[in-house]
Protein backbone atom coordinates (compact mmCIF):
# COMPACT_ATOMS: atom_id res chain seq x y z
CA UNK A 1 0.00 0.00 0.00
CA UNK A 2 3.02 2.38 0.75
CA UNK A 3 4.80 1.43 -2.67
CA UNK A 4 0.89 2.30 -4.08
CA UNK A 5 1.09 5.92 -2.41
CA UNK A 6 4.44 7.12 -3.05
CA UNK A 7 3.84 6.03 -7.16
CA UNK A 8 0.68 8.48 -7.36
CA UNK A 9 2.42 11.25 -5.93
CA UNK A 10 5.21 10.40 -7.93
CA UNK A 11 2.61 10.78 -11.11
CA UNK A 12 1.06 14.05 -9.65
CA UNK A 13 4.25 15.75 -9.80
CA UNK A 14 5.30 14.63 -12.99
CA UNK A 15 1.78 15.82 -15.08
CA UNK A 16 2.23 19.42 -13.14
CA UNK A 17 5.73 20.19 -14.44
CA UNK A 18 4.45 18.90 -17.94
CA UNK A 19 1.78 21.42 -17.72
CA UNK A 20 4.08 24.11 -16.45
CA UNK A 21 6.49 23.56 -19.18
CA UNK A 22 4.11 23.35 -22.15
CA UNK A 23 2.44 26.39 -21.09
CA UNK A 24 6.31 28.40 -21.43
CA UNK A 25 6.76 26.70 -24.34
CA UNK A 26 9.56 24.36 -23.78
CA UNK A 27 7.92 21.53 -24.71
CA UNK A 28 5.44 23.19 -27.75
CA UNK A 29 5.99 21.16 -31.00
CA UNK A 30 5.56 23.97 -33.08
CA UNK A 31 6.22 26.91 -30.71
CA UNK A 32 5.59 30.83 -32.42
CA UNK A 33 8.42 32.83 -34.49
CA UNK A 34 10.82 34.80 -32.93
CA UNK A 35 10.48 38.44 -33.74
CA UNK A 36 11.79 39.22 -37.04
CA UNK A 37 10.48 35.59 -38.34
CA UNK A 38 8.61 34.97 -40.92
CA UNK A 39 5.50 32.94 -40.54
CA UNK A 40 2.65 31.50 -42.62
CA UNK A 41 0.46 34.05 -44.32
CA UNK A 42 -2.08 31.81 -45.40
CA UNK A 43 -5.54 32.45 -44.50
CA UNK A 44 -4.35 36.37 -42.82
CA UNK A 45 -6.36 38.01 -45.20
CA UNK A 46 -9.90 37.21 -46.80
CA UNK A 47 -9.73 34.78 -49.96
CA UNK A 48 -5.74 34.01 -48.76
CA UNK A 49 -4.67 37.33 -49.96
CA UNK A 50 -0.81 37.99 -49.77
CA UNK A 51 -0.96 40.59 -46.84
CA UNK A 52 0.27 44.60 -48.01
CA UNK A 53 2.26 44.94 -45.30
CA UNK A 54 2.16 44.30 -41.04
CA UNK A 55 1.51 46.59 -38.85
CA UNK A 56 1.53 47.14 -35.12
CA UNK A 57 -2.05 47.07 -33.26
CA UNK A 58 -1.29 50.06 -30.84
CA UNK A 59 1.68 51.63 -33.27
CA UNK A 60 -0.07 52.39 -37.19
CA UNK A 61 3.98 53.73 -37.80
CA UNK A 62 5.65 50.15 -36.71
CA UNK A 63 5.72 48.74 -40.09
CA UNK A 64 6.93 45.66 -41.39
CA UNK A 65 7.05 43.11 -44.48
CA UNK A 66 5.96 40.13 -42.42
CA UNK A 67 4.84 38.85 -38.93
CA UNK A 68 5.85 39.57 -35.67
CA UNK A 69 6.46 40.91 -32.82
CA UNK A 70 5.55 44.62 -32.00
CA UNK A 71 7.75 46.36 -29.45
CA UNK A 72 5.25 46.24 -26.76
CA UNK A 73 5.29 42.15 -27.47
CA UNK A 74 1.48 42.23 -29.46
CA UNK A 75 1.51 40.08 -32.54
CA UNK A 76 1.47 42.28 -35.84
CA UNK A 77 -1.25 42.12 -37.63
CA UNK A 78 -2.07 42.28 -41.32
CA UNK A 79 -2.94 45.07 -43.30
CA UNK A 80 -4.80 43.23 -46.40
CA UNK A 81 -5.52 44.57 -49.81
CA UNK A 82 -9.30 45.98 -51.08
CA UNK A 83 -11.91 43.41 -50.98
CA UNK A 84 -12.86 41.52 -54.20
CA UNK A 85 -9.73 41.31 -55.32
CA UNK A 86 -8.79 44.72 -56.67
CA UNK A 87 -5.91 45.73 -57.20
CA UNK A 88 -3.74 48.58 -54.50
CA UNK A 89 -5.10 52.25 -55.34
CA UNK A 90 -2.11 54.14 -57.10
CA UNK A 91 -0.20 56.30 -54.29
CA UNK A 92 -1.80 58.83 -52.25
CA UNK A 93 -5.29 57.78 -52.78
CA UNK A 94 -7.25 56.97 -49.54
CA UNK A 95 -10.33 54.60 -49.48
CA UNK A 96 -13.05 54.96 -47.11
CA UNK A 97 -16.29 52.82 -47.10
CA UNK A 98 -19.17 54.44 -48.15
CA UNK A 99 -21.22 54.45 -44.84
CA UNK A 100 -18.33 55.93 -43.34
CA UNK A 101 -18.57 58.56 -45.76
CA UNK A 102 -22.31 59.54 -45.12
CA UNK A 103 -21.85 58.99 -40.99
CA UNK A 104 -19.29 61.49 -40.90
CA UNK A 105 -21.18 63.81 -42.79
CA UNK A 106 -18.82 64.31 -45.61
CA UNK A 107 -19.80 67.04 -48.47
CA UNK A 108 -17.98 67.63 -52.01
CA UNK A 109 -18.35 70.54 -54.76
CA UNK A 110 -17.34 70.93 -58.23
CA UNK A 111 -14.13 73.69 -59.05
CA UNK A 112 -16.21 75.89 -61.42
CA UNK A 113 -15.31 78.90 -63.43
CA UNK A 114 -16.78 82.17 -62.26
CA UNK A 115 -16.63 85.81 -61.67
CA UNK A 116 -14.52 86.74 -58.40
CA UNK A 117 -14.89 89.77 -56.52
CA UNK A 118 -14.78 91.12 -53.34
CA UNK A 119 -16.17 93.15 -51.55
CA UNK A 120 -14.24 95.08 -48.84
CA UNK A 121 -15.26 95.83 -45.37
CA UNK A 122 -13.43 98.14 -43.19
CA UNK A 123 -14.51 100.69 -39.73
CA UNK A 124 -13.88 104.20 -40.86
CA UNK A 125 -14.61 107.37 -39.23
CA UNK A 126 -16.23 110.66 -40.88
CA UNK A 127 -13.58 113.71 -41.13
CA UNK A 128 -14.11 116.75 -42.79
CA UNK A 129 -12.96 117.44 -46.29
CA UNK A 130 -9.84 119.66 -45.82
CA UNK A 131 -10.10 121.32 -49.42
CA UNK A 132 -13.47 122.87 -47.74
CA UNK A 133 -12.22 124.31 -44.44
CA UNK A 134 -11.07 127.92 -43.97
CA UNK A 135 -9.28 129.90 -41.63
CA UNK A 136 -10.23 133.78 -40.73
CA UNK A 137 -7.37 136.16 -39.90
CA UNK A 138 -7.02 139.73 -39.66
CA UNK A 139 -4.54 141.83 -41.31
CA UNK A 140 -4.30 144.54 -39.00
CA UNK A 141 -3.56 145.06 -35.25
CA UNK A 142 -6.51 146.31 -33.40
CA UNK A 143 -9.56 145.80 -30.22
CA UNK A 144 -12.76 143.53 -31.21
CA UNK A 145 -15.57 145.99 -30.70
CA UNK A 146 -18.37 143.99 -31.86
CA UNK A 147 -18.23 139.93 -32.44
CA UNK A 148 -21.36 138.61 -34.42
CA UNK A 149 -20.50 134.79 -34.15
CA UNK A 150 -19.85 134.01 -30.78
CA UNK A 151 -19.94 130.27 -30.21
CA UNK A 152 -18.44 126.63 -31.58
CA UNK A 153 -20.98 125.05 -34.15
CA UNK A 154 -22.83 128.19 -35.09
CA UNK A 155 -23.30 127.61 -38.75
CA UNK A 156 -22.52 130.60 -41.59
CA UNK A 157 -23.46 131.68 -44.67
CA UNK A 158 -21.14 133.34 -47.26
CA UNK A 159 -20.28 136.46 -46.87
CA UNK A 160 -21.96 136.77 -43.34
CA UNK A 161 -20.40 138.92 -40.94
CA UNK A 162 -18.13 137.68 -38.13
CA UNK A 163 -17.00 140.22 -36.30
CA UNK A 164 -16.05 143.92 -36.30
CA UNK A 165 -12.34 145.10 -35.35
CA UNK A 166 -11.54 148.58 -34.48
CA UNK A 167 -7.79 149.54 -35.82
CA UNK A 168 -6.25 153.10 -35.38
CA UNK A 169 -3.71 151.94 -38.45
CA UNK A 170 -6.97 151.30 -40.46
CA UNK A 171 -8.28 154.72 -39.55
CA UNK A 172 -5.45 156.50 -40.37
CA UNK A 173 -5.51 154.70 -43.97
CA UNK A 174 -8.87 155.85 -44.36
CA UNK A 175 -7.88 159.57 -43.53
CA UNK A 176 -4.97 159.50 -45.94
CA UNK A 177 -7.23 158.02 -48.83
CA UNK A 178 -9.61 160.89 -48.39
CA UNK A 179 -6.63 163.05 -48.52
CA UNK A 180 -4.98 161.83 -51.54
CA UNK A 181 -7.74 161.60 -53.14
CA UNK A 182 -8.20 165.65 -52.91
CA UNK A 183 -4.85 166.34 -53.84
CA UNK A 184 -5.59 164.15 -57.18
CA UNK A 185 -8.36 166.19 -57.82
CA UNK A 186 -6.40 169.59 -57.51
CA UNK A 187 -3.33 168.45 -59.53
CA UNK A 188 -5.31 166.23 -62.20
CA UNK A 189 -5.58 169.80 -64.39
CA UNK A 190 -1.72 170.70 -63.71
CA UNK A 191 0.28 171.30 -67.09
CA UNK A 192 3.54 169.85 -64.78
CA UNK A 193 3.18 165.87 -65.29
CA UNK A 194 4.92 164.89 -62.22
CA UNK A 195 2.68 166.71 -60.19
CA UNK A 196 -0.68 165.29 -61.70
CA UNK A 197 1.02 161.70 -61.96
CA UNK A 198 2.14 161.70 -57.96
CA UNK A 199 -1.41 162.69 -56.87
CA UNK A 200 -2.76 159.94 -59.00
CA UNK A 201 -0.35 157.22 -57.05
CA UNK A 202 -0.72 158.17 -53.61
CA UNK A 203 -4.62 158.07 -54.48
CA UNK A 204 -3.50 154.76 -55.60
CA UNK A 205 -1.15 153.65 -53.55
CA UNK A 206 -3.67 154.17 -49.96
CA UNK A 207 -6.69 152.60 -51.94
CA UNK A 208 -4.31 149.71 -52.60
CA UNK A 209 -3.53 149.54 -49.32
CA UNK A 210 -7.10 148.95 -47.95
CA UNK A 211 -7.86 146.51 -50.21
CA UNK A 212 -4.75 144.26 -49.28
CA UNK A 213 -6.54 144.92 -46.13
CA UNK A 214 -9.64 143.01 -46.39
CA UNK A 215 -11.69 146.07 -47.06
CA UNK A 216 -14.73 145.54 -49.49
CA UNK A 217 -14.54 147.59 -52.70
CA UNK A 218 -18.23 149.14 -51.91
CA UNK A 219 -17.37 150.09 -48.87
CA UNK A 220 -13.95 151.84 -50.11
CA UNK A 221 -16.27 153.53 -52.65
CA UNK A 222 -18.97 154.42 -49.78
CA UNK A 223 -16.03 156.14 -47.83
CA UNK A 224 -14.97 158.06 -51.24
CA UNK A 225 -18.77 159.49 -51.52
CA UNK A 226 -19.33 160.06 -47.93
CA UNK A 227 -16.47 160.95 -46.98
CA UNK A 228 -17.00 159.41 -43.91
CA UNK A 229 -13.99 157.44 -41.86
CA UNK A 230 -15.02 153.96 -40.47
CA UNK A 231 -14.09 153.58 -37.20
CA UNK A 232 -14.19 149.41 -37.40
CA UNK A 233 -12.90 146.49 -40.29
CA UNK A 234 -15.80 144.29 -40.22
CA UNK A 235 -14.77 140.76 -41.17
CA UNK A 236 -17.33 138.12 -43.31
CA UNK A 237 -17.27 134.77 -43.73
CA UNK A 238 -15.68 133.25 -46.67
CA UNK A 239 -17.30 129.99 -47.21
CA UNK A 240 -20.48 128.85 -45.57
CA UNK A 241 -20.36 126.40 -43.41
CA UNK A 242 -20.16 125.43 -39.52
CA UNK A 243 -17.79 127.42 -36.86
CA UNK A 244 -14.91 124.46 -35.46
CA UNK A 245 -12.65 126.85 -33.35
CA UNK A 246 -13.40 130.08 -31.78
CA UNK A 247 -10.15 131.70 -31.61
CA UNK A 248 -11.95 135.49 -30.48
CA UNK A 249 -13.79 137.20 -27.66
CA UNK A 250 -15.46 140.38 -27.71
CA UNK A 251 -12.88 143.06 -25.99
CA UNK A 252 -9.61 141.08 -27.10
CA UNK A 253 -6.58 142.99 -28.91
CA UNK A 254 -6.01 140.65 -32.07
CA UNK A 255 -2.84 140.38 -34.24
CA UNK A 256 -2.77 139.40 -37.94
CA UNK A 257 -1.04 136.05 -37.17
CA UNK A 258 -3.67 135.29 -35.02
CA UNK A 259 -6.58 132.69 -36.14
CA UNK A 260 -10.05 133.83 -35.02
CA UNK A 261 -12.37 131.57 -37.21
CA UNK A 262 -11.78 127.92 -38.36
CA UNK A 263 -15.05 127.20 -40.44
CA UNK A 264 -15.77 123.68 -42.18
CA UNK A 265 -18.09 123.51 -44.92
CA UNK A 266 -19.64 119.90 -44.25
CA UNK A 267 -21.99 119.82 -47.41
CA UNK A 268 -19.06 117.08 -48.45
CA UNK A 269 -16.96 114.69 -45.95
CA UNK A 270 -14.76 112.40 -46.20
CA UNK A 271 -14.42 108.34 -44.25
CA UNK A 272 -11.51 107.78 -43.98
CA UNK A 273 -11.25 103.88 -43.34
CA UNK A 274 -8.25 101.03 -42.66
CA UNK A 275 -7.93 98.86 -45.09
CA UNK A 276 -5.60 95.48 -44.35
CA UNK A 277 -2.47 95.29 -46.65
CA UNK A 278 -3.89 92.03 -47.97
CA UNK A 279 -6.83 93.69 -49.22
CA UNK A 280 -5.36 96.68 -50.82
CA UNK A 281 -4.65 94.77 -54.08
CA UNK A 282 -8.45 94.90 -54.64
CA UNK A 283 -8.92 98.44 -53.98
CA UNK A 284 -8.64 101.26 -57.00
CA UNK A 285 -9.26 105.36 -56.92
CA UNK A 286 -12.68 105.38 -58.99
CA UNK A 287 -14.52 102.33 -56.94
CA UNK A 288 -17.60 103.18 -55.39
CA UNK A 289 -18.59 102.14 -51.40
CA UNK A 290 -21.11 102.62 -49.46
CA UNK A 291 -21.29 103.79 -46.13
CA UNK A 292 -23.44 102.27 -43.06
CA UNK A 293 -24.26 104.18 -39.86
CA UNK A 294 -25.13 102.26 -36.58
CA UNK A 295 -27.28 105.17 -35.43
CA UNK A 296 -29.40 105.14 -38.49
CA UNK A 297 -30.10 101.60 -39.22
CA UNK A 298 -31.03 100.37 -42.87
CA UNK A 299 -29.68 103.78 -44.21
CA UNK A 300 -26.91 103.81 -46.62
CA UNK A 301 -24.33 106.47 -48.20
CA UNK A 302 -22.60 106.04 -51.59
CA UNK A 303 -19.83 107.42 -52.27
CA UNK A 304 -16.23 107.16 -54.60
CA UNK A 305 -12.68 106.02 -53.64
CA UNK A 306 -10.64 109.32 -54.21
CA UNK A 307 -7.24 108.26 -52.28
CA UNK A 308 -5.53 105.39 -51.55
CA UNK A 309 -2.72 106.07 -49.51
CA UNK A 310 0.61 104.82 -50.27
CA UNK A 311 1.75 104.37 -46.93
CA UNK A 312 1.20 101.66 -44.83
CA UNK A 313 0.54 102.09 -40.81
CA UNK A 314 3.54 99.97 -39.37
CA UNK A 315 1.53 99.21 -36.06
CA UNK A 316 -2.05 98.09 -37.32
CA UNK A 317 -0.46 96.77 -41.00
CA UNK A 318 -3.10 99.26 -42.91
CA UNK A 319 -3.60 101.34 -45.59
CA UNK A 320 -6.14 105.02 -45.27
CA UNK A 321 -8.69 104.48 -47.90
CA UNK A 322 -10.76 107.81 -48.53
CA UNK A 323 -14.47 107.68 -49.62
CA UNK A 324 -15.86 111.14 -51.27
CA UNK A 325 -19.69 111.48 -50.02
CA UNK A 326 -22.05 113.96 -50.34
CA UNK A 327 -24.07 115.57 -47.00
CA UNK A 328 -26.36 117.90 -47.86
CA UNK A 329 -29.04 117.00 -45.13
CA UNK A 330 -25.64 117.35 -42.14
CA UNK A 331 -26.13 113.78 -41.15
CA UNK A 332 -22.88 112.84 -41.57
CA UNK A 333 -20.87 114.45 -38.67
CA UNK A 334 -17.50 114.42 -38.36
CA UNK A 335 -15.77 111.55 -35.75
CA UNK A 336 -18.50 109.54 -36.33
CA UNK A 337 -17.88 105.85 -36.92
CA UNK A 338 -18.74 104.21 -40.11
CA UNK A 339 -18.97 100.92 -41.46
CA UNK A 340 -17.70 101.14 -45.31
CA UNK A 341 -18.17 98.45 -48.07
CA UNK A 342 -16.25 98.76 -50.75
CA UNK A 343 -16.93 97.37 -54.36
CA UNK A 344 -13.90 96.06 -56.20
CA UNK A 345 -14.13 95.19 -60.19
CA UNK A 346 -14.23 91.40 -60.66
CA UNK A 347 -12.00 89.13 -62.04
CA UNK A 348 -13.87 87.26 -64.85
CA UNK A 349 -13.50 83.82 -65.23
CA UNK A 350 -11.50 82.64 -63.02
CA UNK A 351 -11.10 79.32 -61.68
CA UNK A 352 -12.44 78.92 -57.95
CA UNK A 353 -12.69 76.62 -55.72
CA UNK A 354 -14.76 76.95 -52.14
CA UNK A 355 -12.39 78.59 -49.31
CA UNK A 356 -13.39 75.93 -46.53
CA UNK A 357 -12.48 73.22 -49.18
CA UNK A 358 -8.52 74.32 -48.82
CA UNK A 359 -6.16 72.88 -46.31
CA UNK A 360 -3.31 75.36 -45.24
CA UNK A 361 -0.45 74.32 -43.72
CA UNK A 362 1.71 77.52 -43.60
CA UNK A 363 4.02 76.23 -46.33
CA UNK A 364 1.47 74.91 -48.53
CA UNK A 365 -2.21 74.26 -49.55
CA UNK A 366 -3.84 71.19 -50.50
CA UNK A 367 -7.51 70.18 -50.97
CA UNK A 368 -9.14 66.27 -51.16
CA UNK A 369 -10.21 65.39 -54.48
CA UNK A 370 -12.87 63.10 -54.50
CA UNK A 371 -12.74 60.42 -57.25
CA UNK A 372 -15.68 58.78 -56.60
CA UNK A 373 -16.71 55.43 -54.97
CA UNK A 374 -15.28 56.19 -51.59
CA UNK A 375 -11.84 57.03 -52.98
CA UNK A 376 -10.29 60.30 -52.30
CA UNK A 377 -6.73 62.08 -52.89
CA UNK A 378 -4.88 65.03 -51.71
CA UNK A 379 -3.72 67.20 -54.00
CA UNK A 380 -1.53 70.57 -53.42
CA UNK A 381 -2.48 73.98 -55.00
CA UNK A 382 -1.20 77.40 -55.91
CA UNK A 383 -3.85 79.82 -54.99
CA UNK A 384 -4.92 83.27 -55.72
CA UNK A 385 -7.16 86.04 -54.70
CA UNK A 386 -9.43 85.40 -52.04
CA UNK A 387 -12.50 86.64 -52.05
CA UNK A 388 -13.82 86.93 -48.73
CA UNK A 389 -17.35 85.71 -49.32
CA UNK A 390 -16.79 82.06 -49.39
CA UNK A 391 -14.90 81.61 -52.72
CA UNK A 392 -10.84 81.26 -53.43
CA UNK A 393 -9.16 81.72 -57.40
CA UNK A 394 -7.00 78.83 -57.61
CA UNK A 395 -4.63 79.00 -60.15
CA UNK A 396 -2.82 75.79 -60.23
CA UNK A 397 -3.04 72.38 -59.29
CA UNK A 398 -6.97 71.74 -60.38
CA UNK A 399 -9.46 71.76 -63.33
CA UNK A 400 -12.59 73.02 -64.07
CA UNK A 401 -15.02 69.95 -63.48
CA UNK A 402 -12.86 68.69 -60.57
CA UNK A 403 -14.56 67.19 -57.33
CA UNK A 404 -13.12 68.60 -53.85
CA UNK A 405 -14.30 67.72 -50.50
CA UNK A 406 -15.56 70.94 -48.34
CA UNK A 407 -16.14 69.41 -45.06
CA UNK A 408 -14.72 66.30 -42.95
CA UNK A 409 -11.48 66.82 -45.16
CA UNK A 410 -9.31 67.17 -41.80
CA UNK A 411 -10.09 63.07 -41.25
CA UNK A 412 -8.78 62.33 -45.15
CA UNK A 413 -6.02 64.68 -44.31
CA UNK A 414 -5.04 62.75 -41.51
CA UNK A 415 -5.32 59.44 -43.17
CA UNK A 416 -3.06 60.63 -46.10
CA UNK A 417 -0.25 61.86 -43.57
CA UNK A 418 -0.66 58.36 -42.18
CA UNK A 419 -0.55 55.98 -45.71
CA UNK A 420 2.71 58.88 -47.01
CA UNK A 421 4.64 57.43 -43.46
CA UNK A 422 3.58 53.94 -44.44
CA UNK A 423 4.83 54.14 -47.99
CA UNK A 424 8.58 55.69 -46.83
CA UNK A 425 8.46 53.07 -44.16
CA UNK A 426 7.97 50.49 -46.93
CA UNK A 427 10.25 52.23 -49.93
CA UNK A 428 12.99 51.62 -47.18
CA UNK A 429 15.33 48.72 -47.15
CA UNK A 430 13.45 46.22 -44.96
CA UNK A 431 14.49 46.37 -41.27
CA UNK A 432 17.37 44.19 -40.37
CA UNK A 433 15.67 41.47 -38.46
CA UNK A 434 15.56 42.02 -35.08
CA UNK A 435 17.94 39.79 -32.59
CA UNK A 436 15.84 36.85 -31.78
CA UNK A 437 14.89 36.53 -28.38
CA UNK A 438 17.06 34.90 -26.11
CA UNK A 439 16.08 31.07 -25.38
CA UNK A 440 14.98 31.29 -21.39
CA UNK A 441 16.87 29.55 -19.51
CA UNK A 442 16.57 25.90 -19.32
CA UNK A 443 14.15 24.93 -16.82
CA UNK A 444 16.04 23.67 -14.08
CA UNK A 445 17.04 20.49 -12.88
CA UNK A 446 14.01 18.53 -11.52
CA UNK A 447 15.58 17.64 -7.17
CA UNK A 448 16.71 14.54 -7.42
CA UNK A 449 13.68 12.22 -6.25
CA UNK A 450 14.57 10.27 -3.15
CA UNK A 451 15.44 6.65 -3.56
CA UNK A 452 12.45 3.97 -3.76
CA UNK A 453 14.90 1.25 -2.62
CA UNK A 454 14.56 0.97 1.25
CA UNK A 455 15.91 -1.55 3.16
CA UNK A 456 14.13 -4.88 3.28
CA UNK A 457 12.14 -6.27 6.36
CA UNK A 458 12.71 -9.46 7.37
CA UNK A 459 10.57 -11.92 5.52
CA UNK A 460 9.56 -9.57 2.51
CA UNK A 461 9.63 -10.72 -0.67
CA UNK A 462 11.39 -8.51 -3.62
Amino acid sequence: MRIRIVLALVALVGLALSVGWWSRGWLAPDAAPAPGQMASTEGSCPGGAEPLYWKAPMDPTYVRHGPGKSPMGMDLVPECPPAGGATPEREGVIRIDPSVVQNIGMRSMRVERRDLARKIRALGRVAYDERRVSHVHTKVQGWVETLHVDYVGQEVRRGEPLLGIYSPELVSTQEELLLAARYRDQTRGSPFPDVSESGESLFEAAHRRLELWDIRPRDIERLLETGKIQKTLTLYAPTPGVVTMLGVRSGMEVQPNQNLYTIADLSKVWVLSDVYEVELPWVHVGQRGTVELSYLPGVSFSGEVTFVSPLLDPKTRTAQVRLELDNPEGRLKPEMFANTTIETQARPDVLVVPSEAVLRSGRRSVVMLDLGEGRFAPREVELGLDSGDGWTEVSAGLEEGDDVVVSSQFLLDSESRLQEVVRKLLAQPPPRDEPAAQPEAEPPAMPSMPSMEHERQPGEVR
